[in-house]
């Protein structure tokens, strides 16, 4: 299996992404190893950041919007690439790169273009204005294009995204609050990725 390949499988059996946003980069180690006491293996990170090494975690960079932002991101040592939007470039540079593709969509026509450009999962954004019941819509003549939701996910409400066909979840201030990263504490980043972990487990 290929290391890309390899990434995929992980992020479908782990099915969390955590996503961090204005984190100061010397609390990223801290934070990669609260989470991954918790059972999180996957980060998404800015794109200019260098990946911290770990034997069990795999890091990637989100908000990329641009070819020349994949290659920094890919050259920092991320594993996968994350866009707020479908931009066929971004997917095509991702491959070429032998990076893991997940931009974001919203429509069927954006999901489908996508995966037409050769995305390995679309992220749906926002999931949570969106609602699990627009989701299951949605997959109904595109279940096989894998789905992750982001925005407003929940240990309450991952089992609804889940029965809808949802594939995995991007996950930040839920999984990641403000208060909690500059408090430092760790512990508590560990138990909400343990609920986190669980949900998805039981879904």
């Amino acid at each position: 299996m290929s290391d890309r390949a390899a990434v995929i499988e992980r992020i479908r059996k782990g099915k969390i992404v955590a996503i961090l946003r204005g984190v100061p980069e010397e609390k990223l180690g801290f934070i990669a190893e609260a989470l991954q006491k918790g059972g999180v293996r996957a980060i998404e990170c800015t794109f200019d950041h260098t990946r911290e090494e770990g034997p069990d975690m795999d890091i990637g960079a989100g908000t990329v919007l641009t070819p020349e932002e994949v290659r920094a991101a890919v050259e920092a040592g991320g594993r996968f690439i994350i866009s707020p939007n479908v931009n066929a470039g971004v997917i095509g540079e991702t491959k070429r790169l032998e990076a893991v593709s997940i931009p974001g969509a919203l429509t069927p026509t954006e999901i489908v273009s996508a995966w037409e450009a050769g995305a390995d999962f679309v992220k749906l954004f926002p999931a949570g204005q969106l609602g699990a019941g627009y989701i299951k819509a949605v997959r109904a003549p595109l279940k096989h294009i894998p789905m992750l939701a982001v925005g407003g996910v929940t240990p309450e409400n991952i089992p609804d995204y889940l029965d809808a066909g949802i594939c995995g979840f991007g996950i930040g201030s839920p999984l990641l609050p403000k208060a909690v990263i500059e408090a430092n504490n760790w512990a508590a980043v560990t138990e909400r990725a343990k609920r986190f972990v669980e949900a998805v487990g039981h879904g």
